[in-house]
């Protein structure tokens, strides 16, 4: 990725977004082509790998381990709730930023995004704008009245409960960046969204001993097994960069070098708002905050079912060749 943009190349830029007719020929609204596989990590309970043209490559996999429930000592709130832990790490190889200090900085950000997106949960759970400079990966929360009327992260955290207070099921969701082209969070979130879809936590069986005292058995047949409760509520990630003027999507990495402002809206298939987080130093006047809100909403929503529909196809496929008898063939991450 490069790291310098000359006065003419920014100018170039500038003048084209304005003009509707990006450097690469898309126009503003325009999404690359991205290119999707699940079930390419084995020894793990799910994993999606997710390509975007010009070379973002983001390895997502999620791995179900039992464990303790984490109460909150105050409230006592978590006792019949599941985990889910998330971690990002960009592998220097993919771009020069992702070496030294400054990775580590851009690691903990992507890691307590992600965790915000997928762990906040509820009946009405309230969407939440945090700022964040440039120059650095701390970010706060400001107040906001808005709110979705199912969880925002979708997973419903009851259903990893196995014994209450006791044990549950914790979700370790782990990306990695191979490589990138710019537009970062948008390919993390379509590879979470595809990994979750793809894993598979087997069932349990409780049972009473008497004097409030559990004990369980976990199957051990890889048929009987569950997908993840709520899966399909899951938000996803679109990123708009306030460029002069205007705003597009999908920016490539000399676009990011141009961006005076972005905003990173999670939105779920019905729509709804589940998150917002603003990015660099620039100011957005409210009239396009608003319009780049709506933006991200249509955009989310379209990807969405573009990508359900891409997951829905691959699994369709390997039904039919397991039906059929046929061995179904799984390039791996190291494929190209």
């Amino acid at each position: 990725m490069p790291s310098l943009i000359s006065p003419a190349e920014r100018d170039y830029i500038l003048k084209g977004i304005e003009c509707n007719i990006r450097a690469d020929g898309r126009q503003r609204p325009d999404y690359r082509e991205v290119t999707l596989e699940t079930g390419v990590v084995s020894q793990t309970s799910g994993s999606a790998r997710v390509r975007i043209a010009g070379g973002t490559d983001v390895l997502v996999s999620v791995k179900a381990e039992i464990g303790p429930v984490l109460v909150d000592p105050e409230t006592g709130d978590g006792a019949d709730k599941g985990q889910i832990i998330c971690s990002v790490e960009c592998a220097p190889s993919a771009s020069q930023q992702f070496e030294g200090r400054g990775a580590d900085e851009l690691n903990n950000e992507l890691t307590q995004m992600m965790s915000r997106f997928l762990s906040h949960s509820g009946p009405a759970a309230s969407s939440f704008l945090s700022t964040t400079s440039s120059s650095s990966s701390s970010s706060t929360a400001a107040s906001t009245t808005a709110k979705t009327t199912s969880g925002a992260g979708g997973i419903n955290l009851s259903k990893l409960c196995i014994i209450p207070g006791q044990q549950c099921w914790i979700l370790y969701v782990d990306a990695l960046v191979l490589d990138y082209g710019g537009n970062l969070m948008d390919a993390i979130f379509m590879g979470t969204r595809a990994a979750i879809y793809d894993t598979r936590i087997p069932k349990t069986e409780v049972q009473d001993l008497g004097d409030g005292q559990f004990e369980f058995e976990v199957l051990d047949d890889a048929e009987d097994t569950e997908e993840v409760a709520g899966r399909e509520d899951m938000p996803l990630c679109v990123t708009l960069n306030k460029i002069g003027a205007r705003h597009i999507v999908d920016a490539s990495p000399l676009e990011e070098l141009c961006t005076e402002a972005k905003l990173v809206v999670a939105v779920n298939r019905s729509g709804e708002l589940c998150g917002l987080q603003k990015g660099h130093e620039g100011g957005i006047e409210p009239s396009l905050l608003l319009e780049m809100i709506q933006s991200g909403k249509t955009m989310g929503q379209s990807l969405i079912k573009q990508l359900d529909a891409s997951i829905k196809k691959e699994a369709e496929s390997d039904l039919a060749k397991r039906q059929r008898g046929e061995p179904v063939h799984k390039l791996g991450f190291f494929a190209q």
